[in-house]
């Protein structure tokens, strides 16, 4: 987790850089918004911002945004008030830190931003295989293609990778390819020099430069359009780049670790994506099963998020109840290790007794956790008799398709995506998922329904600070 703290670094302050450290962030500071911005551009990038509220955070966000820079900003402030804390929210900040700092607040909005502190945990059989492969490959300099369903835990296995790589001590640098523009995933990768476009008043360094010696993670690299995939393909086959708006050719050494959610085979068959691409790509293949098909991780995992959220809220880390172990485990988790991890953390918060009990256990629209079949109460499947289940099961299709009646199908697609949105607490990369649609066909969706003055439901990492999610 890399900061780039931007204010004067008072006493308050130093206190909070202090508790970011302890958390594992590497922190580098600058005291003027134009000296950020400058720094970013340098190659000395960074995950999150955490800004003065005092200084102009809309016009560091739109100086980032003219050069190709897209990095969340957190505001932070000694004796702010609700107006102030406000405006700084409005001027783009995704959270305000109020100082002196609350260690909870900050690991809150750092865990948020980050996957640096999620290490790799199995106990099942068919992941301790992906492991064993894992631990076989991470030594070499093969580039390598994890595949999964969304929310598996690809960024963790990436990192995993790195930390036992010849180039741990190097940097790890992440690019969310579904996350970012077409229009500005170019220049987050490869760079640009001065006048490449306007707005580019100075040589921008790339993430490509930035890894240098290290590892380079495209995450969801499936979402990449066609005419950088065959900029992509070059840099890999002849280890350089051109920066955009460049006239000679820069030599990088990294090493290529891609994710996807999407069967890439298919892909190539569809035309979307390069076949030449997935041969460099996908010399070795790290398949992470769903949690589905682990059931013998559910449990462990489950422990871990306890004690995590505990620690971080404060508050005693119980023991989950044999109700409660017995319910996570019919579960489907169709969320994966994203959907458990959040699921925990809200029990942490809402268990009252000296166990985490079934009731606890909450999905994000606030039911309780039922397993495939029935719900599940004091730890035994009860099922209600079959006529009942029936007539009602009617009675409820009925009622849906009677409200159908007389909708169009455009405000029929619009329901169904912000309802799975809001189902997904905002996360876009699930939704889509669930959806079958596109990443990138999704933030088109939502760019129009907000054009039409639609809420759209904003990213969540269960119930910390929001903003940041995937």
């Amino acid at each position: 987790m890399r900061l780039l703290v931007v204010g004067r670094l008072s006493g308050q302050l130093a206190s909070a850089v202090k508790m970011a450290m302890a958390h594992g962030a590497k922190v580098n500071h600058v005291e003027r918004a134009d000296q950020a911005t400058e720094q970013l551009r340098r190659g000395q990038g960074a995950d999150l911002l955490m800004v003065d509220y005092q200084l102009d955070i809309a016009g560091l966000i739109a100086a980032n945004e003219a050069e190709r820079i897209t990095i969340p900003v957190v505001a932070f402030g000694v004796d702010a008030d609700a107006r102030e804390a406000a405006a700084a929210i409005k001027a783009g900040a995704k959270e305000f830190i109020p100082l002196p700092p609350d260690a909870e607040l900050i690991a809150a909005v750092l865990s948020a931003v980050a996957d640096d502190e999620k290490p790799m945990i199995s106990a099942d059989p068919s992941m301790k295989a992906v492991l064993q492969l894992a631990d076989q490959v991470a030594r070499s300099e093969a580039s390598i293609l994890i595949t999964g369903e969304s929310g598996v835990g690809k960024e963790v296995m990436a990192r995993y990778l790195h930390e036992h790589s010849r180039r741990s001590e190097k940097p790890f640098i992440s690019v969310n390819c579904a996350a970012i523009p077409d229009n500005l995933l170019e220049s987050e990768l490869f760079g640009h020099e001065k006048g490449a476009f306007t707005g580019a008043v100075a040589r921008r360094i790339g993430k490509f430069e930035e890894a240098d010696g290290g590892t380079l993670l495209l995450d969801e690299i499936s979402e990449m359009d066609a005419r950088l995939q065959a900029k992509l393909l070059r840099a890999i086959q002849e280890r350089v780049i051109d920066r955009v708006g460049g006239s000679k050719p820069v030599s990088v050494n990294i090493r290529i670790i891609a994710t996807s959610n999407r069967d890439l085979a298919k892909a190539v068959a569809e035309g979307t994506f390069r076949e030449d691409l997935l041969y460099r790509l996908n010399v070795v293949n790290l398949r992470l099963p769903s949690l589905r098909e682990r059931p013998g991780d559910i449990g462990v995992l489950a422990d871990h998020f306890i004690k995590k959220y505990a620690a971080a809220n404060g508050v005693p880390a119980r023991p989950m109840s044999a109700a409660a172990r017995q319910a996570i485990a019919a579960h489907r988790w169709p969320g994966n290790v994203r959907e458990l991890e959040n699921a925990m953390h809200r029990a942490v918060l809402l268990a009252t007794g000296p166990e985490i009990d079934v009731d606890a256990i909450r999905l994000p629209d606030g039911q309780p956790l039922s397993g495939t079949g029935g719900s599940l109460t004091a730890g035994r499947a009860y099922e209600a008799p079959q006529g009942g289940v029936a007539a009602r099961a009617a009675q409820a299709a009925d009622a849906v398709t009677r409200s159908f009646v007389g909708q169009t199908v455009a405000a029929m697609e619009k329901t169904l995506i912000l309802d799975t949105l809001t189902h997904c607490l905002g996360n876009r990369t699930h939704a889509a998922n669930i959806l079958g649609i596109s990443i990138r066909t999704l933030r088109n969706k939502l760019n129009e329904y907000a054009d039409e003055g639609a809420a759209i439901p904003a990213p969540q990492s269960g119930v910390a600070a929001s903003g940041y999610a995937a």
